[in-house]
């Protein structure tokens, strides 16, 4: 109970000590994968802020913030994760699950601690089932799932160091 007067931990899981760390930076996070949504540095960017603004009490600012984030997307791949038999001998076995995966370079620099601060590639999935909807019609809802967890891991690796 004391250290959440203090206002160095709180229910979110962030361990930030609020007298001294003030302000939140974050860059704007580049596709350079190659694939995905044509906005989805864009929309990473923004929901990671979002992310950052509902679940501390820092002032997101533009640059030189006390906490600064910054990458890149760095991938986005499309893959089979299990096969599904025709049960027809003339007919070729298909695809029974397909997984997206993303990954993003986070460069996360601390000023008031550098030894928190990290260099890391967070990554996470979402598969779907080929034979009932295409990557068109559930990408957008992937994506952002993918991204739900994305902003989570990032938190706390970065805030929520227990």
């Amino acid at each position: 109970m004391l250290m959440v007067a203090c206002g160095i931990y709180s229910f979110d899981g962030a361990s930030i000590n609020y007298d001294q760390t003030k302000t939140l930076s974050i860059a704007n996070f580049v596709n350079e994968s190659g694939g995905g949504p044509p906005n989805m540095g864009n929309t990473f960017t923004e929901g990671l802020k979002d992310y950052f603004q509902r679940r501390t009490k820092l002032e997101l600012i533009q640059k030189q913030g006390d906490l600064q984030f910054e990458g890149a997307i760095t991938s986005y791949n499309v893959r089979p994760q299990a096969i599904s038999s025709s049960g027809n001998n003339n007919q070729a076995d298909g695809t029974g699950l397909m997984r997206l995966l993303i990954g993003v370079q986070v460069f996360f620099t601390n000023t008031k601690d550098e030894n928190a601060n990290i260099e890391q590639t967070f990554s996470f999935y979402a598969d779907y089932d080929p034979s009932a909807t295409t990557l068109n019609a559930v990408e957008d809802d992937l994506v952002q799932e993918i991204f739900d967890q994305l902003y989570f891991d990032i938190f706390q690796a970065s805030v929520a160091q227990w």
